[in-house]
C-alpha cells in the first residue's frame, strides 16, 4: 500500500476533529454573544433604574430603592464574571482550533510529499520502460539489418 494511501485515515481524523473544535468554538461565541447581551441589558437597566424621577415618600421606599440597586450591581458583577469566563473559554477553544488546523496541515504537506515522490518513482519507472522500449527495438532494428545485409 502506498504511503499516501496509509495517511488518508489520519487526515480524515484530523479534519474531523478540527471540524468538531471549530463546533465548539461556535458555540463558546455563541455563549459569550449571549452573555455580552445580557450584560448590555442589565447596564441599560441599571442606568434607566437610576435615573428614574422616582419619587420616594417614605425611608423605606428609599431604603428599597437602594436595595435593589444594590442588588442590580451585583447582578452586574455577576454578569460580567459570566462574560469573562466565556472570552477565556472563547480563547481557549480558538487556541484548539489553530492547533488543530496546524496538525492537519502538517498532514496533508506530508500527504502532498508522499504523493510527489510516489509520482517521482512512477515516472522514472515509466521513462525505464520507454528507455527499455526504444533499446529493444533499436536492437530489433540493428539485427534485422544485420540479417538484410547477409
Amino acid at each position: 500500500m502506498m504511503q499516501s494511501r496509509r495517511i488518508d485515515p489520519l487526515l480524515r481524523r484530523a479534519q474531523e476533529h478540527e471540524d468538531s473544535v471549530a463546533r465548539d468554538l461556535a458555540e463558546r461565541q455563541n455563549t459569550l454573544a449571549q452573555h455580552e447581551s445580557r450584560l448590555e441589558e442589565l447596564r441599560q437597566y441599571a442606568e434607566d433604574y437610576a435615573n428614574s424621577q422616582m419619587a420616594a415618600t417614605s425611608p423605606a421606599q428609599l431604603a428599597n430603592r437602594r436595595a435593589f440597586l444594590e442588588r442590580i450591581d451585583q447582578a452586574l458583577a455577576q454578569q460580567l464574571q459570566n462574560v469573562d469566563r466565556s472570552r477565556s473559554s472563547v480563547d481557549i477553544e480558538r487556541d484548539r482550533l489553530l492547533l488543530a488546523s496546524r496538525d492537519k496541515q502538517v498532514l496533508e504537506q506530508l500527504a502532498a510529499s508522499y504523493r510527489a515522490q510516489e509520482r517521482q518513482v512512477v515516472e522514472r519507472r515509466d521513462q525505464r520502460e520507454m528507455d527499455d522500449l526504444g533499446a529493444r527495438r533499436a536492437r530489433l532494428a540493428a539485427t534485422a539489418q544485420e540479417s538484410e545485409e547477409a
